[in-house]
């Protein structure tokens, strides 16, 4: 075979060879870049639901979600302090509007989402029954007993309480008998182990945890509205999936989620 020929063939062959490993990596960047798993910093109150509605969205989607619960004044303060989430959602206003004055979210992708509802609960073998209304007698029933709450100066579910408390004229006389707890699902932990005869959560937490039982609703009009909103955080080095994770959960599948949960879907 000629010389020349043997030649051509040895280029076309590397440039062949070269064409499949750039295709082989380009395709394999694409998967990469297909399979995002993004960070999502979450009120505590959602973890059932959130989980949930994860897993079928990575079922659905291959994308996986990293989630990562807590109170939500504690969140904010990870996202100030340089924490790397993608999407923060906040279990009321005030914590958004912190990072969001802070310059911390993006810009026209906060959204109001979920709304719940605020309960007074006992465990589940309680035979206790009170009616929630202006001036009852909630420090009376605890005895020497405690309350659960959530921390009432920092974690939303916390500070509904203090104001349901407050408007219910019985605030001083619960006050010293409060067992503060670091979130909302920590205080319903204290209930369901039978560490506090009664608790203030969020009536989704109720029902997430057989072991405690619905004494009584506080009426809407004693707090502020429960609100939880929802946006893409400055620092996200995946905007786009985290704003497709977003319409999934604002999606009919997403919402059931939530619904089951007890959460009502804000429009």
């Amino acid at each position: 075979m000629p010389a020349a020929l043997k030649n051509s063939r040895s280029v076309l062959t590397t440039a062949l060879a070269g064409l499949m490993l750039v295709a082989s990596l380009s395709f394999a960047e694409a998967q990469k870049a297909e399979t995002t798993t993004l960070t999502v910093f979450a009120a505590a109150s959602l973890k059932n639901a959130l989980d949930s509605a994860a897993t079928a969205y990575q079922a659905s989607t291959g994308n996986k979600t990293t989630i990562s619960y807590a109170g939500s004044s504690a969140l904010a303060k990870q996202i100030e302090h340089g924490a790397p989430a993608d999407i923060f959602i906040s279990a009321d206003l005030d914590w958004m509007d912190y990072v969001a004055k802070a310059k911390l979210i993006k810009d026209g992708t906060r959204s109001n989402m979920l709304g719940n509802r605020l309960v007074l609960i006992a465990p589940k073998s309680s035979s206790a029954d009170i009616k929630i209304g202006k001036d009852f007698a909630l420090a009376a029933a605890l005895g020497d007993g405690r309350l659960a709450v959530a921390d009432v100066k920092a974690v939303p579910a916390g500070k509904y309480a203090h104001a349901a408390l407050e408007k219910l004229g019985v605030w001083s006389a619960v006050e010293p008998k409060l067992a503060q707890a670091e979130n909302v699902r920590a205080a319903l932990a204290l209930v369901a182990q039978g560490e506090a005869p009664f608790g203030i959560v969020y009536e989704t937490d109720a029902v997430a945890e057989p072991k405690v039982k619905i004494v009584d609703f506080f009426p809407d009009d004693t707090h502020p509205p429960i609100i939880y909103p929802i946006a893409v955080t400055a620092a996200s080095k995946n905007p786009d999936a985290a704003l497709a994770f977003i319409s999934y959960l604002k999606s009919p599948e997403g919402q059931a989620a939530f619904t089951k949960q007890g959460f009502t879907i804000l429009k």
